[in-house]
């Protein structure tokens, strides 16, 4: 793979940092130690910052040295999960319960790297905005980034994100153009009945029975309501009631999330859960009380961007480092909201199947979300080199 030398110069200073972050993880809307050590970095190379929005986020203001032009905005979110890490290498989570579980250290320290290079090379027109995100893990950063005026007071033409992803080789680019990842929402059914004795089930109504009717039903809006060629998932992950085993209770719920590539298939699968909760509800003379939320929503990359992205990836990295196989998935992202107010394309750059990772991992697979997970180092260079390629061609 080529890549520019100054990436391989830097990769030394941009790992200690990477695992420095992963070192002290943060959850949402917490990130202030990592928010301060993004300023630091970006103050001592003499690059102007913004702080403050979404509470943690941080703007990094590049000007080019060649007069105004367009605008560019260059994403990395900053969040920890709430997981406890497995791994005991040497910068394995210091905060019990926490960890980079899904590789934002990594993506922090990729932008810092393009920093880095940007900081003594600006010989281009315009303005390139870096965007140090807080809470994408299920708070919504981005969404109060863009309310708090994110795009108001730093607009850009464009906007771009990036995601490691394990089980692509390692250094392989993904791109697709449309919708790439699925709107993330949850819903909670609540049935009220009446408690009984349960050798007396007919003295009650039982919220319990009727819960267990539901849960079945409510996937026939799948594969009865939904068109067989549109893609989403319903799957309910909660079921709770009761509290022992001779007594009929009072009331019972279930949960889950729905996942769609497309807002009119959402509005159909909400449409029917409602329907379908309040009528089984009836049937076994319980009430229903329904609470459905939508979260992010689907991830929807423009062409004109995915197309530029795909072309800077072959001409930086080679065609052969292009993926021509990668599938949209049903996990969600709220860069998703930055793509609804500005054109942009969101890419997945493999991080390999654990190879990389030191001694000392976990025996789980280094998969997202998984209390054995590390970023690749490795794909600092890589990504960096990405970052700077795609915003001096966008900026040209």
């Amino acid at each position: 793979m080529k890549i520019q030398p100054e990436f391989i110069d830097q990769q030394a200073l941009i790992q200690s940092i990477r695992r420095d972050i992963h070192a002290h993880p943060e959850l949402k809307f917490q990130e202030y130690r990592t928010a301060e050590l993004v300023v630091k970095q970006l103050t001592n190379w003499g690059i102007k910052t913004h702080t403050g929005l979404a509470n943690t986020g941080v703007i990094g203001i590049i000007d080019g040295n060649l007069g105004p032009g367009k605008s560019i905005g260059l994403r990395a979110d900053m969040d920890a999960l709430p997981i406890h890490e497995k791994n005991t290498f040497e910068h394995a989570s210091t905060h019990p319960g926490t960890m980079h579980a899904c590789g934002h250290d990594g993506h922090t320290a990729i932008l810092l790297g393009a920093a880095h290079y940007f900081s003594t090379h600006r010989n281009f027109k315009g303005t390139i905005y870096l965007i140090f995100q807080p809470a994408e893990e299920g708070g919504g950063g981005a969404r109060q980034m863009i309310q708090e005026g994110l795009f108001s007071l730093f607009p850009c033409d464009a906007v771009f994100g990036l995601h490691n992803w394990p089980g692509m080789p390692e250094g392989q680019f993904g791109v697709i153009t449309g919708p790439a990842m699925a709107s993330s929402n949850e819903f909670k059914i609540s049935l009220k009945g009446k408690g009984a004795h349960a050798a007396m089930p007919h003295n009650g109504a039982d919220p319990i029975y009727a819960l267990t009717q539901l849960a079945n039903s409510l996937q026939s809006i799948i594969t009865r309501n939904k068109s067989p060629i549109e893609a989403a998932v319903l799957s309910i992950t909660q079921i709770h009631g009761g509290f022992t085993t001779n007594v009929i209770p009072d009331d019972a719920w279930l949960g889950g999330t729905v996942r769609t590539f497309t807002i009119p298939t959402l509005d159909l699968i909400e449409k029917r859960l409602i329907e379908i909760a309040h009528g089984v509800a009836q049937t076994f003379n319980c009430q229903a009380e329904i609470d459905f939320d939508r979260n992010y929503p689907p991830l929807i990359n423009h062409p004109e961007e995915s197309n530029f992205a795909a072309r800077v990836i072959e001409e930086t990295f080679g065609k052969e480092h292009l993926s021509q196989v990668i599938q949209p998935t049903m996990g969600s992202e709220d860069f998703a909201f930055m793509l609804e107010k500005v054109p942009g394309c969101y890419v997945f750059l493999g991080n390999g199947d654990g190879q990389h990772r030191l001694s000392g991992h976990g025996l789980g697979p280094c998969e997202l979300h998984n209390p054995s997970y590390d970023f690749n180092d490795n794909l600092l260079p890589i990504g960096s080199n990405y970052w700077v390629q795609l915003a001096k061609q966008f900026l040209a």
